[in-house]
């Protein structure tokens, strides 16, 4: 079996210093110290073009040196993006192309004027179909997107195969296993010789297993779970390789359409085919107003483009006022925050009457959908509508969690917990008493999952569990 692994890595262009700095520490430096240490270790990455100019700008030179001297050892391969983390199926073509470019540009300068992506991750791993022949026509090879795109109408995926698009040539589609890449990211599985084990049969096939998340996890918000990635990349039962490689490793080819999908999508989602819910519901207020104010900037801008300073910055501040975050935290499933929010709003706000000649009927409009995304958003807080949502849907991730969670061996549990309360009394010796608690409530997390019982993978290695045996 070949293991194509994938992280991308972001912040917002209006992340603060603190944060950059933080999961830098935490996340960041640990992850690529630990691939430069690690000579087998390949990896594919999303490095967002903003992120790279937030560590040059915050002092994280270090980190960029790191990537670079990955980068050019040929174990790391980065993907293309759009550069401020836009929603793309909300995007006019012109827009997806422009924050493509951006990033390609933005990349170039830090990775070498040479270099040219072969895969493309959409940000959210926002995927629509027309997506593919604009990638094609920008001379992109593949996208990575999530397992719930793979059509409910084909038959069974096989994963001794490369998909490609119906509707752009020789641009083929790598689908994210979800359930492994969650077995991960949850730090369900703490050790590489768990998670070897829970794949069974499959670690004999020739076939290939592609998994896929937010690089923060490991170590900003699973403390010590980054030691995981280099169990399994250390062991000798499953080749590693770039996404890349597995267009020639598997020759065989099938043409499929693929659907609408994001990797935070539920299946509840599809069923009522709303599958960018989190940043684009009917239902709720906030979000219409906010893709209202999105769409007036991007018309309005475009409208009285010129060449002058004052619309070339107007139009550099809708760039970075694209960004998903807004979205997302006004979705309250169960993710909010008013200060995403409203600070997404300024930003399509100021992108709008910073521009020359813009009439004022407009800038009144835009003045007015800012101020009722705000004061929308304080109305459902004081009302209690917020705290109703976010308890629904936490409800219900929460029910699914455990019902799939896996009972460990309580010997392999003990060795993340012992491994874990060497990082806590480390950090407390270091005064940092809020990151100390953040290990100690994932050690709680982990003694959750403990069982006396042998775990054993299923006869068909489907990665699934069985304890039963």
């Amino acid at each position: 079996m070949y293991w194509a692994n994938f992280l991308h890595i972001y912040q917002p262009p209006t992340q603060k210093p603190y944060w950059i700095k933080r999961v830098s520490e935490e996340s960041y430096w640990k992850i690529f110290r630990l691939f430069l240490e690690n000579p087998r270790a390949k990896i594919t990455m999303n490095i967002s073009g903003i992120l790279f100019e937030l560590f040059e700008k915050n002092g994280q030179n270090d980190i960029i040196e790191m990537i670079k001297k990955l980068f050019d050892q040929g174990r790391l391969e980065v993907t293309g993006s759009a550069k401020y983390h836009p929603l793309l199926p909300f995007l006019p073509k012109q827009e997806i192309i422009r924050q493509i470019k951006l990033n390609e540009e933005t990349l170039c300068h830090y990775l070498g004027k040479n270099f040219r992506p072969n895969g493309f991750f959409p940000p959210e791993m926002g995927f629509f179909p027309e997506l593919s022949p604009i990638l094609e026509e920008l001379g992109y090879k593949w996208i990575i997107v999530d397992e719930l795109s793979f059509p409910k109408q084909a038959a069974k995926q096989q994963y001794n195969r490369i998909y490609q698009a119906s509707n752009a040539k020789d641009f083929s589609i790598f689908f994210r296993e979800r359930k492994m890449s969650w077995v991960i990211l949850s730090g369900q599985i703490g050790t590489g010789k768990l998670l070897l084990q829970s794949l069974g049969d499959r670690l004999k096939k020739n076939e290939y297993l592609i998994t896929a998340m937010d690089g923060e996890t490991f170590g900003h918000h699973r403390p010590g779970l980054e030691m995981l990635l280099f169990e399994i990349y250390n062991s000798n039962k499953i080749k590693n390789v770039k996404i890349s490689e597995l267009l020639d490793l598997f020759p065989q080819r099938e043409e499929i359409e693929p659907q609408a999908s994001t990797w935070a999508l539920m299946e509840k989602d599809l069923e009522k085919k709303k599958p960018f819910a989190r940043w684009q519901d009917d239902d709720n207020e906030i979000h219409n107003a906010q893709w209202e104010l999105t769409k007036l900037a991007i018309d309005s801008v475009e409208k009285y483009e010129s060449n002058s300073p004052e619309y070339q910055k107007a139009r550099r501040s809708l760039d970075k006022a694209l960004h998903s975050d807004q979205y997302w935290w006004a979705s309250a499933r169960p993710w909010w925050s008013i200060e995403m929010i409203e600070l997404g709003a300024k930003e399509l706000y100021e992108s709008i009457i910073s521009c020359p000649e813009m009439p004022e009927e407009i800038k009144e409009k835009a003045k007015k959908l800012y101020h009722k995304i705000v004061f929308t958003a304080f109305d459902w807080q004081r009302a209690g509508i917020i705290e109703k949502l976010s308890r629904s849907e936490d409800e219900e991730i929460r029910q699914r969690t455990d019902e799939s969670l896996p009972r460990l061996p309580k010997k392999e549990v003990e060795k993340m917990v012992n491994r874990l309360k060497k990082e806590m009394k480390l950090v407390a010796n270091r005064q940092e008493y809020e990151r100390a608690a953040q290990v100690r409530d994932r050690i709680k997390e982990l003694k959750k999952y403990s069982s006396e019982e042998k775990l054993e993978p299923s006869s068909e290695g489907n990665k699934e569990f069985n304890l039963n045996k």
